[in-house]
């Protein structure tokens, strides 16, 4: 676990992108998805949501789309989505410009 002063892990460059949706005002904040994410990913709010609840935030420039947050919500509150990263490809001599 990071705490605040020591900054987390910084994002990897992946072919696949992951993206998190949570349903704040359903979560419970019971920590599974956060103990379950190898890339910490997944935080613990300071706020609380309607239920008076801490919920899990998601850090999705970390988020490989592994789904393992998804899984083990008990209360399926986690949607993951998966997208490709396209391929920056480098400057060839025809794409840099000329004074």
């Amino acid at each position: 676990m990071y705490n605040n002063a020591t900054p987390g892990p910084s994002p990897r460059i992946r072919k696949v992108k992951g993206r998190v949706e949570i349903n704040i005002q359903q979560c419970k904040g019971c920590s599974l998805c956060i103990t379950e994410c190898k890339e910490h990913a997944l935080t613990l709010s300071q706020e609380i949501n309607k239920k008076g609840y801490r919920y899990a935030i998601a850090h999705n420039e970390l988020c490989t789309g592994c789904v393992n947050c998804a899984l083990v919500c008990p209360d399926a509150v986690i949607s993951v989505y998966r997208t490709k990263v396209q391929k920056t490809s480098p400057a060839s001599p025809q794409n840099i410009e000329q004074p």
